[in-house]
């Protein structure tokens, strides 16, 4: 779990406006934080930290010390609000976590073992991911920055499902609490389409009536 610090201050002028304005500043990001038995405040980040956290991947799996104004608190990334067409965030939602609660998020999913895999390597196989992230529950502590799923010994034909993710203690995959019919598939690998030399073998269009003529005026 990665440790990331980002700082803030308190922000009392609200609305679309203002918000707008902080932004047009171009030195920091409205946020709010809210969670837990204290009520939502409205915040502004500090931009050139917030947009360097944002590149990591794990930032959005991570637990973040968020320092307002002094005062520290642990929270993790809830929503981010982007620009239609500018590479800008408008605005952050982040959430207070508690020690002793479980928290819920969406952590990558990083598949291994690509480059050692005989069905890809001998086989001709062609890896398909199906999910990009799953969906966790855990406890703060217990928190992962992404999960791996190992297809170095994946067959050809094969289908990996959530079931057959490794886990570490403590985390549980959300969907699979749901029943079986949840059990969703992730990866698979397949037989490779070789569409070139099925075009190369394919036998050539007969000669039709029309093209006939064409040959024949051409000719006179």
């Amino acid at each position: 779990m990665s440790d990331f610090t980002l700082t803030a201050s308190v922000r009392n002028d609200l609305g679309k406006g203002a918000s707008r304005r902080l932004r047009r500043a171009n030195q920091q990001v409205p946020a709010i934080i809210y969670g837990g038995e204290t009520a939502p405040q409205t915040i502004a980040v500090d931009k050139t930290a917030f947009y360097k956290a944002i590149e990591d991947e794990s930032f959005f799996s991570s637990l973040i010390n968020l320092e307002v104004e002094g005062k520290s608190q642990q929270v993790v990334v809830r929503d981010l609000q982007r620009h239609p067409y500018k590479p800008l965030v408008t605005h952050a939602d982040f959430m207070r976590v508690d020690a002793t609660h479980e928290i819920t998020l969406n952590v990558p999913l990083h598949v291994v073992g690509e480059d050692t895999c005989a069905a890809i390597k001998d086989q001709d196989g062609e890896l398909h991911v199906l999910a990009n992230e799953v969906e966790i529950s855990c406890l703060p502590k217990d928190l992962p920055e992404y999960l791996e799923i190992d297809i170095t010994n994946v067959e050809l034909g094969t289908t990996l499902h959530l079931s057959d993710l490794s886990v570490p203690a403590g985390v549980t995959l959300v969907a699979l609490t749901h029943g079986e019919d949840h059990d969703n598939a992730i990866v698979n690998i397949t037989k490779a389409k070789v569409r070139a030399e099925e075009d190369e073998d394919a036998p050539e269009a007969p000669e039709t009536k029309d093209d006939s003529a064409e040959d024949e005026d051409k000719s006179e």
